[in-house]
């Protein structure tokens, strides 16, 4: 049956994908089966597989893959002490695995380059056997770890859409100042404008009132007298 599944990733279908990878790799096997085997489990392709952990899975383990690399080693190094290492002759099925691995390779190769938009470096011939020996208290100890940091990154995101309400009430309380002052500004120069005109008429009505009574105040005479003395004249 093809495998045909293309629909989101769940977060079950990340931890089960790192489980087994880092299963595969901590027994001495290769990224690319363990691929098969989550791809047998979720109906998915190997290469669809291969794209998620390089992609998006693997850059929340890299602590683990490091201890895993490191227990890997551990481990090799106390077996070959205590046993010769035979290498046996490569058979037809080992031929055909290693062949498999390699198509496979070149299919992820090609998904990340499509994906990142540039030229990753191609996959060398023979396969790289990743070293993973990690307990699984370890793995659940990481994995608490990152259950924590997910709660301060969603506790953070929490905090972030808070603020930003807040922030567009404050900014609308802004506008709102901002055009009440736009109208008592418009007011207050309106005010001025009568308060001039105001004051034109009171200076018009003055100067009117002061020619009337210019106009109404008797005209004193004066007559010279023997003397030359001058004396006004009485009404």
């Amino acid at each position: 049956m093809a495998k045909v599944r293309q629909d989101a990733w769940s977060h079950e279908d990340d931890l089960l994908l790192a489980e087994t990878v880092l299963r595969h790799i901590r027994e001495g096997s290769t990224q690319l089966k363990a691929f098969d085997e989550v791809g047998d489990k979720l109906n998915r392709t190997s290469a669809a597989c291969g794209f998620r952990w390089n992609a998006e899975v693997r850059q929340n383990y890299e602590q683990a893959v490091q201890i895993a690399k490191k227990q890997r080693k551990d481990r090799k190094r106390a077996i070959a002490n205590q046993t010769e290492v035979y290498h046996p002759p490569m058979i037809e099925s080992e031929q055909q695995d290693t062949e498999k691995t390699r198509s496979m390779e070149e299919e992820v190769y090609s998904l990340l380059n499509w994906s990142s938009n540039r030229e990753l470096p191609r996959p060398s011939a023979e396969p790289v056997q990743e070293e993973y020996n990690i307990n699984l208290d370890q793995v659940i100890r990481y994995l608490q770890y990152l259950k924590k940091e997910q709660k301060l990154v969603q506790s953070s995101q929490v905090n972030h859409q808070n603020l930003v309400k807040e922030n567009d009430i404050l900014q609308k309380q802004l506008e709102t100042e901002q055009a009440r002052a736009r109208s008592l500004e418009k007011e207050l120069i309106t005010m001025k404008d009568d308060y001039q005109a105001f004051m034109q008429i009171v200076e018009r009505a003055r100067k009117m009132v002061v020619f009337d009574e210019e106009e109404s105040r008797p005209i004193p005479k004066f007559r010279m007298d023997k003397n030359g003395n001058l004396e006004q004249v009485a009404k």
